[in-house]
């Protein structure tokens, strides 16, 4: 509202100050209950044994290969026959051979009785439901593991029940009763896990009742002028974007998950954005955060920029991934939506080049919103997907790779391209670009126009869709990232590719995509994304191969420099580097914070410390793979 007088002054809770007067002008239109684009009953509108919308996916059709639904710019069933042939040449694929996974089930494992903390949960109010598809569409997230055990029907420990709350008063009454009747919470956002941090411990005995926070997703508070804004935990990223932008601000905060993951979900694994460069990751984000534990509610006093008052709290909840309670109110910064948003790209002779070039952007503090290096490989594999064109788009491709090779002598089997997004005011932006294309070309690197980075940045949220034509088709793909400083990038880089070839090798796997880029930069450093696929026909048990060989991958990271996780979490899958990560004083002061916190450890997610040095419950027998 741009008018003063249409505005109501009130006093946000826990932010009165000390002189009684009201510090911040609220918008009238809140609290708001928000409409989400994700329906309640999460199985209308979302796969159950995938990536993403129902109506959107890669299929075969007629010999190619088409994207279906009208969500995405690659969408419209566009014929993608370059998709194809790179599948059929690189993996070695017949792609006559289709292998759906099993129907959904009609029969599910019964549930652990817990009658007395159903009678207590419905007396109260609060929605539950024990019907299986919701049970079992709340028992995994997107890990590599979670989706073949859908796809196979192999899943063994569904949660007992679902809790639906509304409200942060339900959520407290909730946490009591589980503790009354020894019940297991684990909170569960939008599903798009990819550490194994919200599947059933499948050794608990007790009853596990999965606590969703998809309806507690009000807008509770904005305040134009501090610029911050209070939303419950609930809330999918999409829906609260498109919430500020109604009323002119942005987050900004864009995961390659944002359409589906949830604001609680991102402070719980310590999320990054795409554009972290100008909004900062979620911590940078946060200004405070409300959590029930066993103890009661644990929260700062006041939402104000910075206090010195000891250690900070909001970092015990930041990445605490559902271990020490359950995340139901959160204060975040917002801004203006920015006035200019172009899209841009780079190409350098090689990836070294362009590591280098990221490395002095990030030395003078010049990162646009986001910039991201992509290696060759990755290169190869995005010109695939490529939407042909007619007579004069086949010549203009044709043209551009001669002046690549004849006029700027590249490579074109070693070339890297980096994409570029800029925000900002008008005079800004173009006073951005000059530096960085002027920083490039010390590097041998030069523009290679919008249109290419803003189909880059794109991309990302299709990416995603690719592993379950995949799995159709006998190729188990994944994702795995860390953080390293900027002198060991390019020697991680290359490690890594080449412990990944030599793991391969080992097990005689002959068609295979190991490729990475660089997402995210930092002064110190910056964050990198492994892709790693492979042709598995033949093999009875390629989800263990293919953990067998990340876990490898993994190690040679951490050997070569690397963190155990930029933004993914630990959850299960990771846990058996954490004692590594944060030494063992490190681990005993997590394990107390728990004991006090969760003292009869009814959030037994199990994430974060492995079994072997946990209070409760024996070794895993396998460590699960991540998307």
């Amino acid at each position: 509202m741009s008018s003063a007088s249409a505005e109501k002054t009130l006093v946000a809770k826990g932010n009165e100050g000390t002189n009684g007067k009201a510090p911040a002008t609220l918008d009238p239109s809140v609290p708001k209950k928000i409409i989400s684009a994700i329906p309640k009953q999460r199985q209308q509108l979302l796969k159950w044994n995938g990536w993403g919308y129902k109506d959107s996916r890669f299929l075969i059709q007629d010999g190619t290969i088409v994207f279906t639904g009208d969500r995405y710019p690659i969408g419209g069933k566009v014929s993608l026959p370059h998709f194809r042939d790179y599948v059929v040449e690189n993996f070695n694929v017949d792609i006559s051979d289709r292998r759906e996974g099993v129907p959904l089930p009609n029969e599910f494992p019964a549930p652990v009785p817990c009658p007395e903390f159903l009678q207590d949960i419905q007396r109260h109010g609060i929605d539950c439901t024990q019907n299986g598809e919701d049970r079992l569409f709340r028992c995994h997230g997107q890990t590599l593991h979670d989706v073949h055990m859908m796809r196979t029907g192999t899943f063994k420990r569904i949660p007992d029940v679902v809790l639906f709350p509304t409200s942060h008063e339900q959520v407290e009454q909730i946490v009591l009763t589980a503790n009354r009747h020894n019940v297991v919470l684990i909170p569960y956002g939008g599903g798009t896990s990819v550490s194994g941090s919200v599947s059933c411990p499948e050794d608990e005995a007790r009853p596990i009742a999965a606590l969703d926070t998809s309806q507690m997703n009000r807008m509770l508070w904005i305040d134009r002028e501090n610029l911050v804004a209070c939303f419950e935990a609930g809330i999918v990223g999409q829906d609260l974007e498109r919430e500020l932008r109604q009323l002119g601000f942005t987050v900004g905060h864009e995961p390659d998950s944002y359409e589906f993951s949830t604001l609680g979900g991102w402070v719980a694994t310590r999320a990054s954005g795409m554009k972290k460069n100008v909004y900062g990751n979620i911590e940078d984000l946060l200004v405070r955060v409300k959590m029930v534990t066993s103890k009661g509610v644990l929260e700062r006093s006041l939402a104000v920029p910075r206090v010195s008052c000891g250690p900070d709290f909001n970092h015990l909840v930041l990445g605490s991934e559902g271990t020490l309670g359950v995340i139901t109110e959160v204060v975040i910064k917002i801004r203006p939506v920015p006035q200019v948003k172009r899209y841009g790209s780079l190409v350098f002779p090689d990836f070294s080049s362009g590591i280098r070039c990221l490395r002095e952007v990030a030395r003078e503090r010049l990162q646009p919103a986001s910039i991201r290096l992509i290696d060759n490989e990755q290169f190869v594999f995005g010109q695939a997907l490529k939407i042909p064109g007619g007579p004069l788009a086949t010549a203009a491709e044709k043209l551009k790779k001669v002046y690549l090779t004849h006029v700027k002598r590249l490579q074109l089997d070693r070339i890297a391209i980096a994409t570029l997004l800029f925000e900002g005011h008008e005079d800004q932006v173009k006073q951005h670009e000059a530096k960085i294309f002027a920083i490039a070309k010390r590097y041998g690197g030069f523009s290679a126009g919008s249109s290419n980075g803003e189909k880059g940045y794109i991309l990302t949220f299709v990416i995603a869709y690719i592993r379950d034509l995949a799995l159709d088709y006998s190729i188990v793909a994944e994702s795995f990232e860390t953080s390293v400083s900027w002198d060991r990038c390019e020697s991680l880089c290359i490690n890594v590719k080449s412990c990944v070839r030599k793991e391969c090798a080992k097990h005689n796997i002959q068609h295979y995509l190991i490729s990475c880029r660089v997402t995210q930069s930092y002064d110190a450093g910056a964050c990198v994304y492994f892709y790693f696929g492979f042709n598995h026909a033949g093999f009875s048990n390629p989800v263990t191969i293919y953990e067998e060989i990340e876990n490898k991958a993994r190690d040679e990271i951490l050997a070569s420099g690397g963190s155990i996780s930029h933004h993914h979490g630990i959850g299960k899958i990771r846990s058996r580097w954490y004692p590594q990560s944060v030494s063992d004083v490190g681990v005993q002061l997590y394990k107390a914070t728990k004991r006090e916190l969760d003292p009869k450890n009814i959030f037994a997610a199990g994430n974060l410390i492995p079994a072997e040095l946990r209070d409760d419950g024996p070794a895993p027998t396998s460590l699960m793979a991540k998307l």
